[in-house]
């Protein structure tokens, strides 16, 4: 697999050392007071993420286990069976407070339904790091390394109406999983970036996707069938997108609707290049499993703990750019996404 489909080109490594040098300031990068030898192999980092399937948890565990090797830590990595899985993760986290984890590092499915296992493990002395995915309330792990999902969305809403121009909007919103804060702040965004506020009639409809390909397809066929003349269509990730895009080609609307999305996989970019999507928010799930296993790190090696939001960056990658919104091609996103 060449470097630059795994976002470790120039480009990302940048990226990368930037996100890094800000959290360094927060409280120091891990090894600083030195976990070396057999007393890292002791340290036991857990990962739990919502799928074991979906490319950016599939990154993600890459990240944190190529970081955790780096630094000479034992990563044991878990994930739920689907996305919404929330009964999976609080027993895969019980099972890493037995495992005697110094730190455990979760995307939440449900971002309130995992606070009893979550003040378990921290008054049990482990440091708890939620990424991608904050929690119900924000402050019930120690901190949180994740993409600014509510700006995301309004990056992702802003080229939207900016790529709509004058035409009216119908609007059809393929959300992700109710209950996860990502779902919201991203759905929020959008509406907020196009300008609009929930219930407005420009709204055509919503369906639930759980963020997968086939759920997106089904939806947007349900909604497609409801109003022909949808115009634009909000999805939640770029899976979804994907399904969206086949129930569009099926009712031969493809060219004539405005599918965005977010999430920066490979997949998804090259979707952007070929015009399947118009446009899509980078995202880095590699920076935010590498500084949580740094974070364990410091933790184990010196009781430093992070705290609050840190946020790891995103950028609206498209090949139509419209005035007044940054972004970037798709040349540029394929040196710096991740996944297949």
């Amino acid at each position: 697999m060449q470097a630059s489909r795994h976002g470790r080109s120039r480009h990302a490594i940048s990226e990368f050392t930037a996100g890094c040098a800000a959290f360094a300031l927060v409280f120091g990068l891990a090894g600083a007071a030195g976990v070396s030898g057999a007393q890292a192999a002791d340290v036991i980092v857990g990962l739990v993420t919502k799928t074991e399937v979906n490319p950016f948890f599939v990154k993600m565990r890459q990240a944190a286990e190529a970081e955790a090797k780096a630094k000479g830590l034992t990563l044991i990595a878990r994930a739920g069976k689907f996305d919404g899985d929330n009964e999976g993760q609080v027993a895969a986290i019980e099972d890493l407070i037995s495992a005697g984890a110094k730190g455990i590092l979760v995307t939440p499915n449900n971002s309130s339904g995992m606070l009893g296992v979550i003040k378990k493990a921290r008054d049990a002395g482990v440091l708890v790091i939620a990424l991608d995915t904050a929690t119900d309330p924000a402050d019930a792990v120690d901190a949180t390394f994740a993409t600014d999902n509510f700006q995301a969305g309004v990056q992702q809403g802003a080229y939207a109406k900016a790529a709509l121009g004058d035409k009216t909007p119908v609007i059809a919103m393929l959300d992700g999983t109710p209950g996860g804060t990502v779902d919201t702040f991203r759905h929020d965004g959008f509406l907020k970036g196009f300008g609009i506020a929930e219930g407005d009639p420009a709204i055509a409809g919503a369906a639930i996707t759980n963020g997968a390909q086939d759920k997106g397809q089904i939806g947007m066929e349900n909604l497609l069938s409801k109003n022909g003349d949808i115009n634009v269509v909000y999805t939640i990730n770029e899976p979804a997108a994907a399904g969206g895009y086949q129930a569009l080609k099926s009712f031969g609307k493809e060219k004539d609707v405005i599918l965005t999305s977010i999430d920066g996989g490979c997949a998804g970019v090259r979707n952007v290049q070929a015009g399947v999507i118009a446009a899509t928010v980078m995202q880095f799930p590699y920076k935010m499993a590498s500084m949580g296993v740094d974070a364990v790190a410091e933790y184990a090696a010196s009781g430093k703990k992070p705290s609050g939001f840190v946020n790891t960056g995103s950028y609206l990658i498209t090949d139509k750019p419209m005035p007044g919104l940054e972004s970037k091609d798709s040349a540029w996103g394929l040196e710096n996404c991740w996944g297949d």
